[in-house]
């Protein structure tokens, strides 16, 4: 029997020593909310761990590591009909006290809004956002993602310049508060991503539905980052190039083919990019990630067709009508604040 309306899902995959870590500062400010533990068929100690320690923890044994969205997916499956909304949670975020009510707030006032994050700040350097999700998400007209408070590898110091509430394209799947309905509507998060632009899928199709989504910074958690798969990894670089092109190809209203092809020079230059940094095996990841999307290209003109069925009043709010690429590389603009605010 489930306690309150809302749970906090936590996807584990052999991170029993984040659970360690991170799991007493939930614990410690939950309290009167339902934690679950969905592992994704770990192989260390991570289950073993939660039931001598955390014996009022639900613990999800998922069958298989199906990565981030499949994991997600298999274990809310289960909860399905139980909560009104999923705190969906990172095993590598701390949080603080009261983090979690004034989420909860923001969608109980208000059915439009299907998600909601917190300020999501790094663990590390306390006083900086956290590249995953910062203080929202944010779209160029390229379909480039970025944050208000970080643009590509350029993190900024939290001095309170984004304090407010805001609509914005996509939150953070580190730490995202969503209406139960809404992602089972959705039938979830898109299984074939694996990990990574995932919640921006799932977010730009909810929006795509008319719903929105919004940053609340009365909250806030802290985020170690790239915890399962480093920055640095190439297969980091293949998950998010090839990712974002399923996200632009199943979601992008209008001529996709040009698009996609403008895209493609786009990417170029970013493999030019890690060429010049000697860094090749992101250039191999990229062109692997357009030869994979080339790959799925039946399959997604379908799913394509089957979501412009379902599309109405859709939301563009935290759409960017620029190129961060120019914004960033050839004006010199490094922080959200400075953007064309006529822009959005």
């Amino acid at each position: 029997m489930f306690m309150s309306t809302t749970a906090i899902v936590i996807l584990n995959w052999n991170g029993v020593d984040f659970l360690k870590e991170f799991l007493p500062s939930v614990t410690q400010h939950s309290v009167g909310f339902d934690i679950i533990v969905a592992d994704n068929a770990s192989t260390d100690t991570s289950v073993v761990f939660l039931k001598e320690n955390y014996p009022e923890i639900n613990v999800i044994i998922n069958s298989s590591n199906g990565g981030f969205a499949k994991g997600y997916n298999d274990a809310l499956a289960k909860l399905e009909g139980q909560y009104a909304h999923y705190l969906l949670l990172n095993s590598d975020i701390e949080v603080t006290a009261n983090w979690l009510p004034p989420l909860v707030a923001v969608l109980e006032n208000n059915t439009a809004i299907a998600g909601v994050q917190p300020k999501i700040k790094s663990f590390h350097r306390k006083n900086y956002f956290e590249h995953a999700g910062a203080a929202g998400g944010m779209m160029d007209k390229n379909y480039y993602p970025f944050c208000r408070g970080r643009i590509f590898d350029t993190v900024e110091e939290d001095v309170g310049q984004y304090d407010s509430p805001t609509e914005v394209f996509w939150t953070s799947g580190a730490c995202m508060l969503i209406r139960a309905k809404v992602y089972h509507q959705l039938a979830g998060f898109d299984a074939t991503f694996f990990a990574h632009m995932e919640e921006i899928d799932l977010c730009w199709r909810a929006k795509n539905q008319g719903y929105s989504f919004q940053v609340e910074p009365a909250s806030t958690v802290y985020h170690v980052g790239g915890g399962t798969l480093n920055y640095e990894n190439p297969r980091k670089t293949f998950l998010n190039f090839r990712n974002s092109l399923y996200t632009i190809h199943k979601n992008h209203h209008g001529w996709i083919f040009g698009k996609i092809f403008h895209r493609l020079l786009l990417d170029g230059v970013a493999g030019c990019k890690y060429a010049v940094a000697f860094k090749f095996k992101h250039v191999g990841a990229i062109i692997k990630a357009h030869f994979a999307y080339y790959g799925k290209l039946s399959s997604l003109s379908k799913t394509r067709k089957e979501l412009k069925q379902l599309r109405k009043n859709p939301s563009t709010k935290g759409y960017f009508r620029g190129s961060i690429l120019t914004s960033y590389f050839i004006k010199g603009i490094k922080k959200f604040e400075f953007l064309d605010k006529n822009l959005f």
